[in-house]
């Protein structure tokens, strides 16, 4: 049972970070990945939610694996920003590719510390 709720947010969770990612970056005339930094960004503040929702007592350990493990690991990519990082760079872009490890991170960072405030502000 658990493996289906984990599918299930990934099916999800896959489609809603290569729509969002080519709608931001659409948006953009750069060749900073904004489209990534964006889910990255938006998944980090979900499964903060998450997190300050379980905190109290108010999200199941299903909802966990369905939005957590399921959508958020699907919508979120490691992958992608560290090879948008590595192209960055090796077209030369240095600044670009140190802008967008800072951005990403303290981004990531803030949105989930965000999250788990809203959680517990909602929840706690």
């Amino acid at each position: 049972m658990n493996w289906l709720l984990v599918v299930a947010g990934a099916m999800a969770g896959a489609p809603l970070r290569f729509l969002t990612d080519r709608y931001v970056q659409s948006r953009h005339d750069t060749v900073f990945p904004w489209g990534t930094c964006t889910v990255n960004a938006v998944g980090s503040f979900v499964l903060g939610l998450l997190t300050g929702a379980a905190a109290a007592g108010a999200a199941s350990s299903h909802l966990q694996l369905l939005i957590g493990t399921g959508l958020c690991g699907a919508l979120t990519t490691y992958s992608t920003f560290s090879y948008e990082t590595l192209r960055l760079a090796a077209d030369r872009a240095r600044g670009s590719a140190a802008a967008n490890v800072v951005v990403t991170v303290a981004a990531g960072l803030a949105a989930a510390f965000a999250g788990v405030a809203a959680g517990q502000a909602l929840w706690g």
